[in-house]
């Protein structure tokens, strides 16, 4: 037996940190007793396909076609607006303001108190510096620079949302961190002290100062290293403060939990939602951005009311759709149901509740147009706004495409 424990010792050791660790102990007995867990595993709320629909073959024959290639990335410089210290130096106007850096990450001011969503300032969304889905543009602002963070909020433990070296480097901060159940072994492995996590099951919630917030459902998976164990939960979020509440979707594919968010801790101030790195090979795990419109407006009682911040594209070539169709798309279905949506640039700090927000399609100066160009802007709406208010999934014209995380 001795010469099997230094086997898998060995092969422990060669483990890349960046993998993290396992839930085990008191971690993993409170991870067994929850409802949300069963058969071994977490569960969705609603069933969810988590590997590609087809063969790989197939996905192969999409993912590499040279004419398409092309257009999943940049064909210009990214417009990132030069975040400085200065910009979010003085406490927003109205009490909340959002600052989009890119993918998934978002700092939210919110009633006196900094709030980090899925911070991700590495180059590249991988367990390893030299392969693996690359920046597309550089970070708005150097993480030292972001000035002090009361709270990070983790949605799941993909790369692309739970990057080793932010978290280290946060974790020399007083920041405490918000995460979904289990994934607090990651954040003990790379050194967060345990007395600065709060981990939480869906629908439970913790105060950080003057914020409160709910670890709510979400439709996705998890999982970093070789062996999937689905030992951590996936969650999107609820943060409130004395006088405004958002939402953060993290990744999740539409489902009917939505409405149920809603009705128990909207209308939201703002919404933070999933838009990109969607396909046709993974629908359930993650939104169109006509089915992320159809999210906000059930998070928002099924009123056009608030913001919606698009979230989860432009920065990392995670899908085989055009890198400018999220963007595109989520124009197109704001125009069908008469719904405010902000477009700031990577960087560009905005609040969601001042009379107007960041409104123009950046992204157009940096993509390779369409055949037959970019529509008006007047003239960028889905069918109807029953396509999407009603839940109808009929094709709007926006091409789909997929996810890595």
């Amino acid at each position: 037996m001795t010469g099997f424990r230094t086997l898998s010792s060995g092969l422990r050791a060669l483990r890349p940190a960046a993998f993290g660790a396992d839930p085990a102990g008191a971690r993993m007995r409170r991870i067994r007793n929850s409802p949300n867990f069963a058969d071994g595993v977490f569960q969705n709320p609603e069933s969810a396909r988590t590997r590609p629909d087809g063969s790989m073959v197939e996905f192969a024959k999409v993912y590499f076609r040279s004419e398409e290639r092309a257009h999943r990335s940049p064909a210009g410089t990214v417009p990132v607006h030069a975040t400085t210290l200065a910009d979010l130096a003085g406490p927003a106007a109205t009490g909340l303001r959002l600052t989009w850096m890119g993918h998934s990450s978002v700092l939210a001011e919110i009633d006196g108190h900094r709030v980090l969503f899925d911070p991700v300032w590495g180059e590249r969304c991988s367990p390893f510096a030299f392969a693996g889905p690359r920046r597309l543009h550089p970070v708005p602002l150097p993480l030292a620079e972001l000035g002090p963070v009361d709270v990070v909020v983790i949605s799941h433990d993909h790369y692309d949302h739970l990057d080793m070296p932010t978290i280290k480097a946060l974790g020399g901060t007083d920041a405490v961190f918000a995460v979904p159940l289990g994934v607090g072994a990651h954040l003990e492995h790379w050194g967060v002290p345990e007395g600065r996590i709060r981990e939480l099951d869906w629908n439970e919630s913790t105060r950080v100062g003057g914020i409160t917030l709910t670890a709510t459902p979400a439709r996705h998976f998890c999982g970093r290293g070789l062996r999937n164990t689905q030992h951590t939960l996936w969650a999107s979020w609820v943060a409130q403060g004395e006088a405004h509440r958002i939402y953060h979707s993290g990744d999740t594919g539409y489902f009917q939990g939505f409405k149920e968010i809603g009705a128990a801790h909207g209308p939201f101030d703002a919404t933070m939602i999933q838009i990109g790195a969607y396909s046709d090979f993974w629908p359930d795990i993650h939104m169109t951005p006509q089915e992320g419109m159809r999210s906000h407006l059930d998070l928002q009682g099924g009123r056009p009311a608030g913001v919606m911040l698009p979230i989860h594209w432009g920065t990392f070539n995670l899908a085989t759709h055009a890198w400018s169709d999220p963007g595109e798309g989520t124009l197109a279905a704001a125009r069908a149901v008469g719904a405010r949506v902000a477009l700031p640039r990577p960087g560009e700090p905005f609040e969601p509740t001042a009379e107007t927000v960041p409104s123009e399609p950046w992204w157009r100066g940096a993509a390779r147009a369409p055949k037959g160009g970019w529509p008006a802007f007047e003239e960028a709406v889905a069918d109807t706004p029953g396509d999407i208010a009603d839940g109808s999934t009929e094709d709007t014209g926006e091409p789909e495409a997929v996810p890595a995380g």
